[in-house]
């Protein structure tokens, strides 16, 4: 009895140590999610992403935006993978002119109907921003 007590208490200790370290690691992703971005020329179509950290997979969503610096309307989206993500590209869906102001923001896959479809319009949870204690992970550059 005390050898099936000892595996019992050791089976439930490793467990125990298992959640905490999974825990452990959602909080450190969570701390390192990063998007980073510099200016650039958009004449070409397209933006891109320098580097990105993403804990689960998602999106690199590019909005407008303006001094306020409030996401405006989606213009361009990129699939991410968990983890990092180097010279990730989105096509523009629109124009973007010379001094027009872009952000760069980490999405979710999550909430929607389907998996690899972006579902996301603005203010929608599908598909939605990444926030790290309440701020959204993103960065903001001007169009060349």
């Amino acid at each position: 009895m005390n050898t099936k007590f000892i595996a019992f208490a050791f089976t439930t200790a490793l467990a125990a140590s298992g959640v905490a370290f999974a825990a452990e690691q959602e909080k450190m992703d969570m701390a390192d999610l990063s998007v980073s971005a510099k200016d650039q020329d958009t004449s070409g179509g397209t933006v891109t992403a320098d580097k990105i950290m993403a804990a689960a997979n998602g999106w690199l969503v590019v909005h407008r935006t303006d001094a306020e610096m409030k996401p405006g309307p989606v213009i361009a989206y990129a699939p991410l993978k968990k983890g990092e993500n180097n010279e990730v590209s989105a096509i523009l869906t629109e124009p973007v002119a010379k001094g027009d102001k872009l952000m760069f923001m980490l999405h979710g896959e999550e909430g929607g109907m389907k998996t690899g479809i972006f579902e996301y319009t603005l203010g929608a949870k599908e598909d939605g921003p990444v926030k790290v204690d309440g701020k959204l992970v993103m960065t903001v550059i001007n169009a060349e």
